[in-house]
């Protein structure tokens, strides 16, 4: 029967008080979990929802997986994600600083056919960005004609 750290008088096994002096109790042993801890158990993202995310926010996303997921699923997927999009927000910058130009000096004409061509770019994007997230999500490698070769060119095959 344990007793009590401060005044040593007999207390309840499982007491969070000593009833004599009211002092706090420690348990002899801690209670045996059920459960192993969340910590020990490791469990992996499935690769098709990897992949998907590999596209959710463009190529941002496409760089982080790319380096921290070595499964060759998700690394085709996120080699993927940056080639297209990260290729595509560059043209889409470019369109714009030069458009823009044209503007300034009058280029009318040119606005016109620079804003058509910056919306064109964007609507790619969009439609683009909904078929590989759900392509990835059905465990398809989906390949972007010519984005998946330069993918592959510049980071290997996966």
């Amino acid at each position: 029967m344990p007793h009590c750290t401060k005044c040593g008088t007999a207390v309840a096994d499982n007491a969070a008080f000593c009833g004599n002096c009211g002092a706090a109790q420690r348990p002899s042993q801690p209670a045996p979990s059920a459960a192993p801890p969340a910590a020990a158990a490791h469990p992996e993202m499935a690769e098709n929802v990897a992949g998907a995310l590999c596209y959710s926010l463009l190529w941002l996303t496409g760089l982080i997986f790319y380096f921290i997921d070595k499964r060759p699923y998700v690394r085709f997927h996120a080699a993927q994600s940056i080639v297209v999009f990260g290729g595509l927000h560059i043209v889409s910058y470019i369109l714009g600083v030069f458009f823009g130009i044209s503007i300034l000096t009058g280029g009318w004409a040119g606005f016109s056919l620079g804003v058509a061509l910056f919306h064109l770019i964007h609507l790619l994007t969009f439609v683009l960005w909904l078929v590989l997230m759900f392509k990835a999500y059905q465990g398809e490698r989906f390949r972007v004609p010519i984005a998946a070769d330069i993918a592959e060119k510049i980071f290997g095959k996966s």
